[in-house]
């Protein structure tokens, strides 16, 4: 089992995996403690399992494919493009669309399971839950300023 570490958020992970040179044990695992809330999966311990097998073989564009399909599976892999020495790579939600209608996550490194992690983490930002309520929170304390006014018309 690997040992997880949540103490990236989403923008510095993303920071991370732009600087990295190439994917790394340690930089997967990071990734997973950072960005997966389904790793290790009670319920789908064969695809944790088959993840936790590619981080060992070093298998590191199945490993960032696998994830994909184990924490965004409403995510699919629209494009992947390697184009004047980087790999570009676009995740999308409804693949069937034309491009120009679809509303994609694309991402771009020199290393192939860097841009596809890249890709990744931008969609587990934008599919994460909010943690603002629809509703705006009132202050607590009141302040000293503040004295209570009748304002009923008695007349």
């Amino acid at each position: 089992m690997l040992a997880l570490s949540n103490d990236h958020d989403p923008g510095q992970l993303g920071d991370l995996l732009r600087d990295a040179p190439a994917a790394t044990a340690g930089l997967i695992s990071d990734v997973i403690g950072g960005a997966c809330r389904r790793f290790p999966s009670a319920g789908q311990t064969a695809k944790t399992a088959r993840i936790e097998q590619l981080i060992e073989t070093g298998a590191w564009t199945d490993v960032a494919l696998a994830l994909i399909d184990l924490e965004l599976p409403q995510w699919q892999v629209r494009r992947i493009v390697y184009d004047q020495g980087e790999w570009h790579c676009a995740l999308s939600r409804q693949r069937e669309l034309p491009e120009w209608l679809d509303q994609s996550i694309e991402a771009h490194h020199a290393d192939l399971p860097l841009a596809i992690l890249s890709a990744f983490v931008d969609a587990q930002r934008i599919s994460a839950p909010s943690r603002r309520t629809s509703v705006p929170a009132v202050p607590h304390e009141a302040n000293a300023l503040y004295e209570p006014v009748l304002s009923d018309n008695f007349a």
